[in-house]
């Protein structure tokens, strides 16, 4: 579950001027976020564990100046904010020398911030295994799943151990990866959904990840992020 939520971080993770204050997801240097991580798999087994990011401050990379965050995952990640919107241009592994760059941009929000804006970014199956086969992790095979993602709702509530926070935008990401099942029901569409918040002025407040499987050869879940402190 460790390594599926550090690769969930590497995926949520501009040019210029450091955004306002207000911002759905600050970029400027100092900001730290505290979160819980929570798996709930299929076998009713719950699992928790600690994620903290930092924001280190605005650097050069090749394709340009960047802002870099870091995860206690042991991965940085660069990002640009522009008038496209924020997205992600590069990250790096403690096993990495060097940033490596993304083919294209991954937009965590893209403009206009608006309900109805879309977007599409690769994702994989973070949860969904094999009961039984070996690797029994799916991502193994499915490195890269096409997901839809839509801004869904603007000027939302939301309420965290971290405190009460308003003018949340959320965005649902929507994909789906066919797999063998079991033997009666044969191939399925298993779905992978992710619902995430950004709140004005403090950004990634709230993420939910579903991956359920329910079949015979294959075993789900339910990743839940939850911000607990921030500055």
């Amino acid at each position: 579950m460790k390594r599926a939520a550090a690769l969930m971080f590497v995926l949520l993770a501009g040019c210029g001027a450091a955004p306002h204050d207000d911002s759905l997801f600050p970029l400027a240097a100092g900001h730290r976020w505290a979160y819980e991580l929570t798996t709930e798999w299929e076998n009713n087994v719950v699992e928790h564990e600690p994620r903290v990011i930092e924001t280190l401050g605005r650097e050069r990379l090749e394709s340009g100046e960047a802002w870099r965050r870091r995860s206690d995952s042991g991965v940085d990640y660069w990002l640009k904010s522009d008038a496209a919107g924020i997205y992600r241009v590069a990250t790096k592994s403690e096993l990495q020398e060097e940033p490596q760059p993304d083919k294209e941009p991954r937009f965590v929000l893209k403009a206009p911030v608006a309900v109805g804006t879309t977007w599409r970014a690769s994702t994989t199956a973070y949860l969904l295994q094999r009961r039984q086969e070996f690797p029994r992790e799916i991502r193994h095979g499915h490195p890269a799943v096409p997901m839809s993602y839509t801004i869904e709702a603007l000027g939302e509530k939301l309420q965290t151990r971290a405190g009460a926070f308003e003018n949340c935008v959320r965005v649902r990401g929507v994909a789906a990866l066919r797999l063998f099942a079991d033997p009666v029901v044969g191939w399925k569409d298993m779905p992978l959904v992710t619902t995430e918040w950004y709140c004005a002025g403090v950004g990634l407040v709230k993420l939910v990840r579903e991956e359920p499987a329910e079949s015979t050869f294959l075993t789900g879940g339910k990743l839940t992020m939850e911000l607990v402190d921030w500055r």
